[in-house]
């Protein structure tokens, strides 16, 4: 019965994924061709001529169509025709509101040279001595920026900490600075954290491990020193790495004298 039961759960395990995956992405496809198909005229639709339906043209139409789009938008006189619409829209009390947010929004999210929510780390919330994973948003600005400056002397940034089992609601939070800590794995691993509600770990390379012992017992090695890049660097770590002025640990040379 042990066995049996164990191939069930592998069984489990391997289908359940592959399903829901399979399942997610056909409804994606069927829900963009719904929308789309309708819009083509019926000597152009390959479904039409086929005896079955023919899934994923949508997709393709409205992926083709969002390129010219942004080709068309990146010359002067689309960038005039956008600049046209979006006056006008400055003048409805309420759309103007909800369509400036959106664009900032999608702006902030992907440009290619934003750095935002690349970076995962650690803050003590909702209390001292309990820790919760954040995204790392960006440089807090304007009056939030200076209100906080005169509480502390460290300036502050804002991150996102989001919630179990949906990490698309959360907390909007502006913490200092140095009360941040910076994980080494990456956005989707600490989301992967946060949806399983802590039973996915990513797995920590050896390499990243190692370094970590060796800035705790005080030894540098080949790596120390070594500063991450970040748009929005944090200086708390997990383990305060070695600056590169330490030298490797020798006995000092004996007087000849």
């Amino acid at each position: 019965m042990n066995r049996l039961r164990n191939y069930l759960l592998t069984g489990i395990i391997v289908a359940a994924p592959l399903t829901i995956t399979v399942y997610l992405t056909a409804s994606m496809v069927n829900w963009v061709d719904s929308r789309v198909k309708p819009w083509i005229p019926a000597r152009w639709n390959p479904d039409s001529y086929l005896p079955f339906p023919l899934p994923g043209i949508g997709v393709v139409l409205a992926v083709i169509f969002l390129v010219l789009l942004g080709f068309f938008t990146a010359n002067i006189f689309g960038r005039t025709i956008i600049a046209i619409g979006e006056s006008i829209l400055n003048r409805m009390p309420l759309i103007r509101n909800i369509y400036a947010a959106l664009k900032q929004i999608f702006e902030t999210a992907l440009s290619e040279r934003s750095r935002t929510f690349r970076t995962a780390g650690l803050v003590e919330y909702p209390r001292r001595g309990l820790w919760a994973i954040v995204f790392i948003a960006t440089e807090a600005k304007g009056e939030i920026s200076h209100r906080l400056s005169h509480e502390d002397e460290d300036d502050a940034i804002s991150v996102f900490l989001p919630t179990t089992p949906n990490p698309t609601s959360g907390f909007l939070l502006f913490v200092p600075r140095k009360e941040v800590l910076l994980l080494d794995m990456s956005v989707e691993d600490a989301a992967k954290l946060v949806i399983s509600a802590g039973l996915i770990t990513p797995v920590w390379p050896a390499r990243q491990r190692a370094k970590a012992v060796r800035s705790a017992s005080g030894r540098p090695g080949d790596d120390a020193g070594r500063v991450v890049s970040v748009e929005v660097p944090v200086r708390g770590r997990l383990v305060d790495e070695p600056p590169e002025e330490w030298e490797t640990d020798r006995p000092e040379p004996a007087d000849p004298r």
